[in-house]
């Protein structure tokens, strides 16, 4: 339990934790920079130090919402990462998992053989020879990284996601591989996920999104995770554009990812200045946060069938 220095001046601690980008602990030796916000935007720490884990102590607590503390990390040559809120309490300490990622970072695919894929992600084989669709696969790896990385991000997350049957990924039958994008893929799905996705929505899993029409040109429906503060899954549909494949009626489906549930955390953290700057959605971003938000959240690790080094 954290230290008071009186019944009347509870304080808090807090366990800071730096990852890199094969989610492992990075080693000591690195100058990191930490910064510790509260909730009502005072620094309270700031300190350099070559640890990767540190453990702070003593840190006010309000038992409001100047608890609502951030946390930014930074080290050379290296972008900076961080989290809002972590919650504090005077009860139990507070702990809050980052990551750090090299500023030159590449993509290890090394885990994602298209055996090992193809059968985890069937969809992504259907309608098409298997000599041709692994071809696919390795051509996207050596010539578009950045969109296999953002498939792979996508479909981690879309298969920790719980509907009142199965989840979305499972109701995928095949995907278009002409509009597969950094930002973005379509597939074609058992039209019975619109039901699926919109009674989750009823039970506040998903939020619907106002104008559909609007931001996806042709879509009917479109809705936003709403679990965590980063990296939600969108799962937009074009009703009108529809298939048959093996016998199941299917629509057109267009899965995304957004940074923040909204501007706000951005603005708190000062964190990856390019995150909102009108540019296709960096997958790298998104494996960060979304790693992040879950390790928060409490929910299975986001692993990814790739690494970032």
């Amino acid at each position: 339990m954290p230290k008071t220095k009186s019944s009347e001046n509870p304080t808090s601690s807090l366990l800071v934790r730096i990852y890199d980008g094969s989610r492992q602990l990075m080693k000591d030796g690195k100058d990191v920079l930490y910064r510790i916000i509260d909730g009502n935007q005072k620094q309270i720490q700031a300190l350099t130090r070559k640890k990767s884990s540190i453990r702070f102590v003593g840190l006010p607590f309000y038992d409001n919402f100047g608890d609502n503390y951030t946390v930014i990390v930074w080290s050379a040559g290296y972008d900076q990462a961080g989290f809002h809120p972590v919650r504090l309490s005077s009860e139990k300490e507070a702990q809050i998992d980052l990551m750090l990622l090299p500023k030159k970072a590449q993509f290890d695919f090394s885990a994602a053989a298209w055996e090992t894929v193809a059968a985890q992600l069937p969809f992504l084989a259907s309608g098409v020879a298997p000599d041709q669709a692994k071809q696919r696969w390795q051509d996207l790896m050596t010539a578009n990284p950045e969109r296999l990385a953002a498939l792979l991000n996508i479909t981690t997350a879309m298969g920790q996601i719980f509907l009142p049957v199965g989840t979305p990924l499972s109701y995928l039958k095949e995907i278009v591989w002409g509009q597969l994008a950094q930002d973005r893929f379509f597939a074609y799905a058992d039209k019975t996920l619109v039901g699926q996705v919109k009674t989750a929505a009823e039970h506040k899993l998903f939020a619907p999104e106002i104008g559909t029409g609007f931001f996806h040109e042709g879509a009917t429906l479109s809705f936003k995770q709403v679990q965590f503060g980063e990296s939600n899954v969108q799962i937009t549909f074009h009703e009108n554009d529809t298939k048959s494949i093996g016998g199941v009626d299917c629509v057109l489906v267009e899965p995304d990812m957004d940074y923040y549930k909204d501007l706000a955390a951005h603005a708190l953290l000062e964190v990856l200045p390019n995150a909102v700057s009108g540019g296709l959605t960096n997958p790298k971003t998104i494996y960060v946060l979304r790693w992040m938000a879950g390790r928060q959240a409490g929910v299975p690790e986001f692993e990814p069938p790739y690494t970032i080094v």
